[in-house]
């Protein structure tokens, strides 16, 4: 556990300008029971970790179907990264196996943020909620057609209770993952349940090659999150900040 005189987690800064890219993997746990001790163990390895100066930050959140523990990473670049995997990771991970034996990794999905909306009360408002709806694409083409259309829906009209919707896209052109941040569970049902997400859908299916997709891509067993809901919602477990953001050091 953090000392109680620690800053409280925070959602990551989306939009800092040092993350050349973006490592988002979930990681499947036995039971619900151990979404903690697995976001705290692979935590508690990092800050055990000679931690490069190209991983920036690395933040934990918890699906609220339990079944998984979603690792969202920022570094400066690829390079970097693949040097620590290949030098680091199995040291790395050997703890966090032997504190929760039974994690799956379906594995890490490079992307780049491409554009956000943010609410005008997202200066003001700490988001407390996380929904990441994901889709298949061709190819670049499709990947900013999807984005555009939606990120130009949201300018359009007001969404209660949606503080920021980010569009990061995987760099093979596959996949188009929305890091969507809201302030309460409750506002994201009540927009669920009502017609913009209508109107939204029925643009998107107009786009050609593009399809909605499950956010945790099946593992080497063929399976996702059993009985993981379409969209995958989240809340806010702990991060860790290895590089303050430019201009906040």
């Amino acid at each position: 556990m953090p000392p109680t005189d620690a800053p409280l987690p925070a959602f990551p800064d989306v939009r800092r300008p040092d993350a050349g890219t973006v490592l988002i993997s979930p990681w499947l746990v036995p039971a619900d029971r151990f979404q903690r001790a697995a976001a705290d163990a692979v935590l508690a390895a990092w800050e055990e970790e000679p931690r490069p100066a190209a991983m920036l930050t690395l933040t934990t959140f918890l699906s609220t179907d339990g079944g998984h523990v979603l690792n969202y990473a920022q570094w400066t670049d690829d390079a970097a990264h693949r040097e620590w995997v290949r030098t680091r990771r199995p040291a790395a991970l050997a703890p966090v196996d032997a504190a929760v034996p039974g994690i799956r990794r379906p594995g890490v999905i490079r992307y780049r943020r491409y554009r956000s909306h943010v609410a005008e009360e997202r200066a003001t408002r700490t988001p407390a909620f996380l929904v990441t709806p994901t889709f298949a694409t061709t190819g670049p083409d499709a990947q900013r057609a999807l984005a555009d259309t939606v990120l130009r829906r949201l300018a359009e009209e007001r969404v209660p209770g949606l503080l920021g919707a980010h569009f990061h896209f995987s760099q093979d052109g596959r996949r188009v993952l929305n890091f969507g941040e809201w302030s309460t569970g409750s506002a994201w049902r009540a927009f669920a349940g009502g017609a913009v997400p209508v109107r939204l859908r029925a643009a998107i299916t107009a786009l050609p090659g593009v399809a909605p997709t499950p956010a945790v891509p099946a593992d080497e067993a063929g399976a996702g999150t059993p009985g993981a809901p379409a969209v995958p919602a989240y809340v806010l477990h702990r991060s860790l900040v290895n590089v303050p953001p430019p201009g906040r050091g």
